[in-house]
């Protein structure tokens, strides 16, 4: 199933109202929750999605007129696919490529850190680093929802409990991030983290196998890798995690980025006011934001 937060009124004080929605076909069908963080935290979500599937796919075969709550694929608008998870969780250094381009040794153990709820932004969102972004970098990223609650969870429990997957970029204020030995000032700037258009149900996308990563400035490619070459796998990361904090349906885990970020050019380059990035997962779905400085 492919899954999203959609916009369905304009923005008002409390910003736009939104829909959780299910892909159908060429249309997403509405759900009751108000977004992917309220499904992912009720009961049988999986049910409530697979049933709303089931019952347009019967009312197309019927030949039924178009439902109400439906919005075409082609004029849907995006919000953040998950705006309230309780934690957001990025792994860095997880590509070989990456590791090598930044002089490093493969590690033992992932190197984790955090992000707020307040850095996301969805497809379409402008990347707001004005007045702070002098070295902002790209960094494309498979991010791994979580479906269930895990604390102290295996691999093949935390594999269970996977929601799906969906699209990021870890946009870095290398500035910030070189200040010191800890990477968080540099990583949590507000509305900087692009995330979604949609999160695509583990069934239907297996990161182990392969899944090509592309980010792509101003329409040139500057990264291409692939999940299969990460060094810790999406469930290995969240076993790993579970072990000292507990992790919730709709939390979210970046799982690192590819070679070819901007800091490990010669000479290093960095993104520039009214840059567009693009960020694509084969399979998943593509993100389109620009860049504000």
């Amino acid at each position: 199933m492919r899954l999203a937060t959609v916009i369905t009124a304009a923005h008002d004080a409390e910003g736009p109202a939104t829909r959780a929605a299910v892909q159908v076909g060429d249309r997403f069908v509405l759900l009751a929750a108000q977004d992917l963080s309220e499904l992912l935290g009720s009961a049988g979500w999986r049910e409530q999605a697979a049933a709303a599937v089931a019952a347009a796919e019967v009312a197309g075969s019927a030949g039924d007129a178009v439902r109400a709550d439906t919005i075409p694929a082609d004029a849907v608008r995006f919000a953040t696919v998950l705006p309230r998870p309780s934690k957001v969780i990025c792994c860095g250094l997880n590509y070989a490529d990456h590791i090598a381009e930044m002089g490093r040794e493969l590690p033992e153990y992932p190197t984790l850190f955090a992000k707020y709820a307040d850095t996301l932004i969805g497809d379409g969102e402008v990347i707001d680093a004005a007045g702070h972004g002098a070295k902002l970098d790209w960094e494309a990223e498979l991010a791994v929802v979580v479906g269930a609650p895990l604390r102290n969870a295996s691999v093949e429990e935390a594999s269970a409990a996977i929601a799906g997957y969906t699209v990021a970029n870890d946009i870095s204020m290398r500035d910030w991030q070189n200040r010191t030995l800890q990477w968080f000032q540099g990583k949590a700037f507000d509305r900087t983290t692009p995330l979604g258009p949609v999160l695509v149900t583990a069934d239907e996308c297996d990161p182990q196998a392969g899944v090509r990563v592309r980010c792509l400035v101003n329409g040139a490619e500057v990264q291409n890798g692939n999940t299969k070459t990460l060094v810790f796998t999406a469930a290995a990361l969240l076993s790993y995690i579970s072990t000292f904090t507990r992790l919730s349906p709709g939390d979210v885990v970046l799982t690192g980025t590819p070679g070819g970020v901007g800091m490990g050019a010669t000479p290093p380059r960095f993104l520039h006011d009214g840059d567009v990035v693009t960020t694509e997962i084969e399979g998943i779905g593509t993100l389109t934001n620009t860049v504000r400085l």
